[in-house]
């Protein structure tokens, strides 16, 4: 059954983190789509096609892991499990004080938060990649973050229930 503009975007538009506009304006597109292989390829084309600006908004939407917004409880709930899914939540007050220490040297370097799609690892490998990737150059890292969230948005269509 297809789905009204509303339904669709009500249904995909927390796939990507505070951006509506991926499931706004991939609607015509993917409305009758439910394989969710097909409607993450849609979206990414979306993202993809989007303008630099863009795309920095879409990577500045994503919360610092293990920062500000899960100890106030203000993560979107995608978010949120993710976090805990890593074992995010759970951190030792050293593995805490190293996450915010390299939110800070990240957010310094590249203006933007660290994104990664953290579901099905844990806080030793996340710290590790965090570390890796703060020796990326700029249009690199830029790159990876863009990658990260498309990963995260098919990790959140696998895990939706089905109509």
């Amino acid at each position: 059954m297809p789905q009204t503009y509303d339904q669709f975007v009500d249904r995909y538009g927390g796939i990507y983190e505070n951006s509506t506009w991926v499931a706004e304006e991939t609607y015509a597109a993917a409305a009758d789509v439910w394989d969710a292989g097909q409607l993450a390829n849609i979206f990414a084309s979306c993202v993809d096609e989007a303008a630099h600006d863009r795309k920095l908004t879409l990577i500045r939407a994503h919360p610092d892991l293990a920062g500000k917004a899960a100890i106030a409880g203000d993560l979107t709930e995608e978010s949120n499990d993710e976090q805990s899914s890593a074992g995010i939540d759970r951190c030792t007050s050293e593995e805490y004080a190293q996450f915010q220490l390299l939110n800070a040297q990240y957010l310094e370097k590249f203006d933007f938060p660290f994104v990664m799609a953290v579901r099905n690892s844990n806080r030793g490998d996340i710290l590790r990649t965090f570390a890796q990737r703060l020796k990326n150059g700029d249009k690199t890292e830029f790159a990876t973050a863009i990658a990260e969230i498309h990963k995260i948005a098919r990790l959140r269509l696998a895990v939706m229930d089905k109509p």
